[in-house]
């Protein structure tokens, strides 16, 4: 099976849990490209990578669940987050873009322990105990 061949077949048995915990790896992966694109002085490859990071949060913007109370909250860090990175891809600032993997992080973060969590609950307790 050829690797692009495995990564489809991932994206389609995911559940929407992993795929949202996909969205925030990948928006972490072209935050750090962007980085090392600013840093070498590449500037269309730190636009497209920054480009690429904000899909990602308007994606996780508009996939959103509205009815769970914790999207009021969590809707205004993510506006916050995109506008940070059109700021981080105008001045060229490298704190910006390590701010913004920074809160991306702490939410993958929190998702990968709302889907161990969820996973527990679903097949028993000791189920993913490694």
């Amino acid at each position: 099976m050829s690797i692009q061949a495995y990564q489809n077949n991932s994206v389609e048995t995911a559940s929407p849990g992993e795929l949202t915990l996909m969205l925030y790896n990948g928006c972490i992966k072209f935050i750090k490209l962007a980085r090392t694109s600013m840093e070498n002085n590449e500037i269309e490859k730190k636009n497209t990578n920054i480009q690429k990071a904000q899909n990602i949060i308007q994606e996780l913007m508009v996939t959103m669940n509205q009815e769970y109370a914790i999207s009021k909250q969590i809707m205004p860090l993510y506006d916050y987050m995109y506008h940070r990175l059109i700021e981080a891809n105008t001045k060229n600032d490298v704190a910006i873009l390590d701010e913004v993997q920074g809160l991306t992080e702490e939410f993958r973060d929190t998702w990968k322990q709302v889907i161990l969590k969820t996973r527990q609950q679903q097949h028993g307790k000791g189920a993913l105990a490694k």
